[in-house]
């Protein structure tokens, strides 16, 4: 029986390794790319710089946003709503977002084609590695420590490309494209997919149990980071928390020919600080390396973890060649990233904040950073559940997270990646009993709206009101926001 004639996509992609070592990007000059959920953060600022290296860029999402508007206006072809008829049949490759599912109509059609298909991370792997790569990892901070890295970097003047996973407000962008050598990017550790990079710089951060729904273990989860680190370039570098228990793990495992350098808050590391002061709920300290005081430094963004994140961003910053006076001056010029302790205003005497947290250990941390830099009369946190797998996993963490908050309202989780099976096992109000259970004042209100009501009817002047989560409850934060506003 004979096989179909089937319209097969050009296979000019088919090495687009082999291209791209070959000749850098110059190599992607008029070959088309299909985008299929292009407004996500990733895959947008992956788009942008396929276009800048004068590739063809089309591609859909689901719905209209200023992302896709972007991508229309600097020449993509973004379509709304996915439908076979997107996809040219002059498609040289398709690149995929972690959302996209097989039934997916273009995605189908792709592979009835035959097109090379390219997930997300594998496409920034592949880019990347045409730069010298700077990859920050970890099971918190990545997102503000690569966005503060990319921040220092181009006000410095070396103008890199970069794709973090949240806006940096003040580059106005997740993404750029510079003229610079360097790649800053955010490696995330779900589905191992940061194993598609070979930085000449890694960062890991830290390393805790998360993405059970995917890992076996903690140790599964560090065996994860070991071949990360593995993963950098025979003359690179690994920048470590030289205070972190799993990651020391990992050091362990590297190997004389691998350089590391440690940062933490401990003379024993590499990259250190000491005269720490708290002024005005914010850090100053001096930064030492190897033991040669760098000089004094302070930062805009809240909380103790962030003197962390800082030294990291020294540590990347220096091995990267900056000058380390440089970089201290320009560390206090950064003000974060979107959805990390983000002002959202103050009206009435009222405070709201809007946070990304969604692992306990991050929950602490911004709690904690909440009430040494805003001194609340109360805390009214609306926490959102991000997963019931993670909820389920990391059950008696949650419930212990909230010590810090004077009032816990929590709606129900928000489903993304989980099975249906996932949802019978867990929901809000186990969680919010097993916080009562420990002592935490919480209250399980489902609807944003009632939600929205009952911060109008509770909250009094000079507290302070912050949604949380990885989800959308930012919602909340705006529906108040926009009450206060019309009732200040």
């Amino acid at each position: 029986m004979s096989q179909p004639n089937i319209e097969t996509c050009d296979t000019k992609t088919a090495h687009l390794y082999e291209v791209l070592n070959t000749n850098g990007t110059a190599g992607l000059a008029g070959l088309k790319f299909h985008f299929i959920g292009a407004g996500g953060i990733g895959m947008s600022g992956l788009a942008q710089l396929l276009l800048k290296n004068k590739a063809i860029v089309t591609g859909s999402d689901q719905t209209q946003s200023g992302v896709v508007e972007k991508l229309c206006r600097i020449g993509a072809d973004i379509k709304i709503g996915h439908n076979a008829d997107n996809l040219d049949s002059e498609t040289d490759a398709v690149v995929i977002s972690a959302a996209i599912t097989e039934d997916n109509p273009e995605l189908k059609l792709a592979r009835e084609r035959a097109c090379k298909i390219y997930k997300y991370a594998e496409m920034l792997g592949l880019l990347c590695n045409c730069y010298d790569g700077i990859a920050i990892s970890g099971t918190h901070g990545k997102s503000t420590t690569g966005g503060w890295l990319a921040y220092c970097m181009k006000q410095a003047g070396t103008d890199p490309n970069f794709i973090i996973g949240a806006d940096i407000t003040q580059l106005g962008s997740s993404s750029g494209v510079g003229d610079g050598k360097y790649f800053v990017a955010e490696a995330c550790e779900y589905d191992r997919s940061f194993l598609n990079l070979k930085p000449r710089i890694a960062a890991i951060l830290n390393i805790e149990q998360d993405h059970l729904d995917y890992y076996k273990d903690e140790d599964d989860i560090v065996d994860a980071f070991s071949q990360f680190a593995l993963g950098v370039k025979p003359d690179g570098i690994l920048i470590a928390n030289g205070q972190d228990s799993n990651v020391a793990k990992v050091i362990g495992q590297l190997g004389p020919n691998l350089r590391c350098e440690t940062f933490g808050l401990d003379k024993n590391c590499n990259f250190y600080a000491e005269n720490i002061a708290l002024n005005d709920g914010l850090y100053a300290f001096d930064v030492y390396h190897n033991g040669k005081l760098l000089g004094a430094t302070r930062i805009s963004l809240p909380g103790r973890h962030n003197i962390l994140n800082a030294l990291a961003v020294v540590a990347m910053a220096v091995n990267a060649g900056l000058p380390p006076q440089q970089i201290l001056q320009l560390l206090p010029n950064f003000t974060g990233v979107d959805r990390r302790l983000m002002l959202k205003d103050r009206l009435g005497q009222i405070t709201v904040l809007d946070d990304y947290a969604h692992h306990p250990t991050e929950i602490r941390a911004s709690l904690q950073a909440i009430r040494q830099r805003y001194q609340p009369g109360r805390i009214w946190c609306v926490f959102q559940p991000h997963q019931y797998s993670r909820t389920r996993f990391l059950l008696d963490d949650f419930s212990e997270s909230f010590k810090l908050a004077d009032v816990t309202i929590v709606p129900e989780i928000y489903f993304v990646r989980d099975s249906q099976a996932a949802k019978k096992e867990i929901n809000s109000q186990i969680l919010v009993e097993r916080m009562r259970a420990n002592g935490t004042e919480a209250v399980f209100i489902d609807d944003f709206g009632a939600i929205c009501d009952y911060l109008k009817k509770n909250v009094k002047p000079y507290d302070l009101v912050v949604t949380m989560g990885a989800g959308d409850i930012w919602k909340v934060a705006d529906g108040y926001l926009q009450w206060l506003r019309q009732n200040s």
